[in-house]
């Protein structure tokens, strides 16, 4: 008996955020809606107005609107509806109000998606034990050995799945089925939104090779730009190359996985567990903040982000030893630094000392209008604490020495 055909999906939750919300408010299906920003003033009142259905009762009328927003937030995630006027995740809120004043402006509620992910999840490991978690909103799945995964090249278990999902959450995904874990990505956005596409090797050239070089996963802006400079334009035009001509342009391993890729090849395998590298905290302001005039406020904020980081790590389970800062300056300029110290840490105080110390490798001249804070290097805690058990005694004092040398540093806010 031969072998069952390599069958690999990727599954997309459609508009996740916003999904999600219209579950609460659905009152607001079919109308424009952006997710973005934290909880407003007009979001609290907002909630006052609910009748005996709820969420639901609110008056479309009383929601806020994109025209009255002021502020430096960024659209998380917006409906199919908003994105029919050029809105969509990254753009500035104010910019998208001019493109859609109308458009009705929700914050975004991360603990409401996180729950509604961990159900979709644990909804496709019933069906299908071999899932990568890949996000709050998407997961790949290995279909070549599960039930009715061959079946019509996998569109079968896809269905399945799909209304699995759907019953559970209330919710709609994509999914994409192919031969591996790259082509299977570019299909689950060929029949957005609540579609599935199934893509055989033999599709290779008629479905893959039209698109866009940027549709591979990997190819960013800037490479995308160098291979229009080279006049390379789509998926075929890069797989008509030779390795060694790409090789040359891109270096070796670039030059090389990009051959592969262009050729629909992929053997990366559905990884059951993916650890994270690191964990962050970040906030855009209001208003750009400067370091000396401003610097109450942005040391309450550095703080704030410290702690909320120190509790994500704690709540999962992690520790790290590379502490790092990031900047965004008024000119959209960015900047980063890290130290590593000499212990795994998941202590809010000895993050906020560790990337203070950070800031004072960066000019704070410029004001700044984002700040973020990261851990790296991460253990789960359990492993760090048998490593260091093992250190020995020399080295564990100068461990406490390092800590007690950041707590006694100067911040700058």
């Amino acid at each position: 008996m031969s072998a069952p055909i390599r069958r690999i999906a990727h599954l997309d939750m459609d508009a996740f955020y916003a999904s999600v919300e219209l579950l609460r408010y659905p009152q607001l299906k079919g109308l424009p809606v952006v997710i973005g920003g934290g909880r407003r003033a007009a979001d609290e009142a907002l909630r006052a107005l609910q009748d005996e259905r709820g969420l639901a009762g609110i008056p479309v009328e009383a929601f806020p609107v994109l025209r009255d927003y002021t502020g430096r937030g960024v659209i998380t995630t917006a409906t199919y509806a908003a994105r029919q006027f050029g809105v969509g995740s990254a753009l500035g809120l104010m910019k998208a109000a001019r493109l859609c004043p109308q458009a009705i402006l929700l914050p975004v509620d991360f603990d409401e998606y996180r729950k509604y992910s961990r159900l979709f999840k644990a909804t496709i490991l019933e069906i299908a034990p071999l899932m990568e978690d890949r996000g709050v909103d998407e997961v790949y799945i290995d279909f070549t050995e599960v039930p009715g995964g061959q079946r019509e090249g996998g569109r079968v278990l896809a269905r399945l799945i799909q209304k699995a999902v759907f019953d559970r959450t209330g919710l709609t995904c994509s999914i994409g089925v192919a031969p591996n874990k790259l082509i299977a990505k570019m299909a689950s956005e060929f029949n957005k939104p609540n579609g599935i596409s199934v893509v055989h090797e033999a599709d290779l050239q008629s479905l893959i090779w039209p698109l866009a070089c940027r549709r591979i996963n990997g190819i960013g802006p800037k490479a995308d730009e160098k291979l229009a400079r080279l006049h390379i334009h789509t998926i075929g035009d890069l797989a008509a190359q030779s390795r060694e001509w790409l090789i040359e342009h891109f270096g070796k391993a670039t030059g090389a996985w990009m051959h592969e890729a262009a050729n629909g090849r992929d053997d990366r395998p559905v990884a059951l567990e993916s650890e994270p590298v690191s964990i962050s905290r970040e906030t855009t302001f209001d208003r750009d903040l400067h370091a000396v005039r401003d610097r109450a406020e942005l040391g309450a904020i550095f703080t704030a982000l410290c702690e909320k980081l120190a509790g994500d790590l704690q709540r999962k389970g992690y520790v790290g030893k590379t502490i790092g800062i990031k900047l965004r300056y008024d000119d959209f300029k960015g900047v980063t630094r890290d130290q590593t110290i000499a212990h795994y840490t998941a202590d809010a105080k000895t993050i906020r000392h560790t990337a203070g110390l950070c800031l004072k490798r960066v000019p704070l001249a410029q004001r700044l209008r984002l700040l973020g804070v990261r851990v790296g290097s991460l253990l789960k805690a359990a492993e760090a604490r048998e490593l260091e058990s093992n250190v020995p005694v020399a080295h564990t004092v100068s461990t406490h020495l390092a800590t007690d040398s950041i707590a006694a540093t100067d911040q700058l806010f």
